[in-house]
């Protein structure tokens, strides 16, 4: 198993070489180990997905379960873990640093910090207290003993406020205060897009996956994406087939749904070097 030195500075030349990336959100060590198994060069939680699974709502975990569910999915794998570290549990900057500081001690290599409230009345904070956070969460990274990849979020798109010129404010003020990557989940379309990597002089993470209009990787690509996740959605397309599966038998009681499982014996070939 790589230390997590050595997976921070792999982390790192996957956003500094030419390309783009594919880093998908495991919600387990099982969805980890698959994912990793496939080829995927790092990978990075899902607070939603994490949440689903102990039956949870979005940011309905608490700070210590979700850093100890990062430790797991981090020891699972060779490849280097990133984190979904929501708005760093706490509005003051104070408080996003210790976030950083206790996630880089789970193993984790790098992580990102959005901008969003988490309240419905006033669902992003002000530009000066995000840049702060931003800058909190820069400084306590730089303390850590490895290279913390650390990712600023712009989150008004995922709030309704599809105000495109205010996220590059934000990505640009972040990318000043020492952001490592950006990122504003809700951007779906070409010119969005590149209207973003004409402003930023960062690596954009892209968020895709959406139910419809999507890009694909090539067309990311040829963009000038460095970066893209897919979130919550592997999580929510396996939750969904197991509803589908349930509701089939609970209804019609027949099991045309077991001809989508999985190979037990694959399944028990891939993770008996874990036991």
């Amino acid at each position: 198993m790589p230390t997590q030195i050595e997976k921070a500075r792999a982390f790192r030349v996957l956003h500094e070489r030419s390309g783009t990336f594919v880093i998908p959100n495991p919600w387990d060590p099982g969805s980890a180990r698959l994912l990793a198994s496939l080829g995927f060069e790092a990978l990075t939680s899902t607070s939603a997905g994490f949440a689903f699974s102990r039956g949870l709502p979005d940011y309905g975990v608490a700070r210590d379960t979700i850093l100890a569910h990062v430790a797991d999915l981090a020891a699972a794998t060779d490849v280097p873990m990133a984190a979904d570290l929501e708005n760093g549990f706490g509005d003051g900057p104070e408080t996003v640093a210790e976030t950083i500081r206790l996630a880089g001690a789970t193993g984790i290599v790098g992580g990102s910090i959005e901008d969003a409230t988490g309240r419905a009345d006033a669902p992003i904070y002000s530009l000066e207290a995000s840049v702060d956070r931003v800058r909190a969460a820069v400084e306590a990274a730089r303390s850590l003993p490895f290279p913390f990849t650390l990712t600023a979020r712009a989150e008004n798109h995922l709030h309704g406020r599809n105000d495109l010129a205010d996220t590059i404010r934000r990505l640009q003020a972040f990318q000043d205060a020492g952001a490592d990557v950006l990122y504003a989940p809700g951007l779906k379309t070409r010119d969005e897009i590149a209207t973003v990597l004409r402003e930023i002089d960062r690596p954009l993470n892209v968020l895709m996956g959406f139910a419809d209009g999507n890009l694909s990787v090539a067309e990311l690509t040829e963009l000038g994406v460095k970066r893209i996740s897919v979130g919550a959605t592997l999580a929510r397309v396996a939750m969904g087939a197991f509803q589908r599966a349930a509701e089939e038998l609970r209804t019609a009681g027949t099991f045309n749904f077991a001809r989508d499982a999985a190979s037990g014996a694959k399944l028990n070939g891939l993770f008996a070097p874990f036991a």
